[in-house]
């Protein structure tokens, strides 16, 4: 049987905690679609398309990875992508609460939906897309909780960018 499994986030940036549970999933199943959603209102700080290359790329590695955008229910998604399974990364015990939510609403739209929970890598239990991008505004080496692909984007950008 054929497993796919869509793992859905914002990714802006990409961390290293989001790498290390693509590349676990990356061995349990046969596909792993990374879904790049909207912003959800929020301001990026890098835009969708540009938060789907940098991932392409730094992702490119892992030949059953496949890093899509995406607008919408994450359902609906999943419907098209003919999947019923979602990751999600669990870091402490907050991410849970909203996680659960979250499983729960999508069950109660889509029964056959399940989700799976990681865990990252303990080093990189701390990472989260909020800290880098604040560590990056302030100027702060970045170097650790990002590929180097992620880092040379965010060079560029603020070589072209004030922020």
């Amino acid at each position: 049987m054929y497993r796919k499994i869509v793992y859905p986030g914002t990714f802006d940036p990409l961390t290293c905690g989001h790498e290390d549970l693509v590349r676990r999933a990356s061995k349990l199943f046969d596909e792993v679609v990374v879904a790049v959603a909207g912003s959800g209102g929020k301001t990026p700080f890098f835009e969708l398309n540009q938060r789907v290359q940098i991932a392409r790329e730094a992702l490119s590695y892992l030949e059953n990875v496949k890093v899509e955008s995406f607008g919408g229910l994450l359902i609906d998604f999943l419907r098209q992508k003919e999947t019923n399974v979602v990751l999600r990364g669990l870091r402490a015990v907050s991410d849970f609460e909203y996680e659960f939510q979250l499983a729960g609403m999508n069950r109660d739209l889509y029964p056959d939906v399940e989700t799976l929970f990681l865990t990252p890598a303990e080093k990189y239990m701390f990472i989260s897309a909020t800290m880098v991008r604040e560590i990056a505004n302030f100027g702060g080496d970045i170097s650790k909780f990002v590929n180097p692909v992620v880092l040379e984007h965010f060079k560029k950008k603020a070589k072209t960018d004030t922020y």
